[in-house]
């Protein structure tokens, strides 16, 4: 039987184990964050009802029943000044990546973003040298807007933060409605 097509979709309860499973494995293999322990079920539960509760959507793509990975925007800070600016999260399972699973979350999670009403989405990329998600994030639209210098300390070497950065919608050129 052939692979079914990949479905995207808000996430749900029963995929905490996958969400855990997938960014347990990005904490402790990965650069793309910079946390040194990976969170339990629980955790990744707490964090993922924090992002609902915001208002804001945590994806999932998923191909004959399995996760493959996952995204999700927040708000890049709790100030009610940041409420129209969201940071975006993209993990995806080892198997996944480079089949273009990364850039269809994103492209989606960009679009139900400005839907929502923000304005600027941020992406704070762990390691300079994280190709691949500075290149989806380019893929998609994003410019540069700066590198962190050896802001955080992990696998025994400093590491930088890329920041980058796409207007949505109207971006700044017009009054949010809030």
């Amino acid at each position: 039987m052939p692979d079914q097509p990949l479905l995207l979709r808000p996430s749900v309860d029963a995929d905490l184990p996958a969400l855990t499973r997938i960014y347990g494995h990005a904490v402790l293999h990965g650069t793309g964050t910079f946390e040194l322990e990976a969170p339990d079920d629980a955790e990744m539960a707490r964090r993922r009802d924090a992002v609902l509760a915001n208002g804001l959507p945590w994806l999932v793509a998923e191909r004959d029943g399995a996760v493959l990975g996952y995204a999700y925007a927040n708000h890049f800070r709790p100030r009610r000044a940041y409420r129209f600016c969201v940071e975006d999260s993209i993990y995806l399972d080892d198997g996944a990546r480079g089949h273009g699973v990364g850039r269809l979350l994103l492209t989606e999670l960009l679009a139900q973003c400005a839907a929502r009403g923000a304005r600027q989405m941020l992406a704070v990329i762990g390691d300079s040298a994280n190709a691949g998600s500075i290149g989806v994030h380019r893929a998609c639209g994003f410019e540069d807007s700066g590198v962190l210098k050896a802001a955080g300390w992990k696998f025994g070497r400093w590491l930088d933060v890329v920041l980058m950065q796409k207007a949505l919608g109207e971006g700044a050129a017009t009054e949010p409605r809030d």
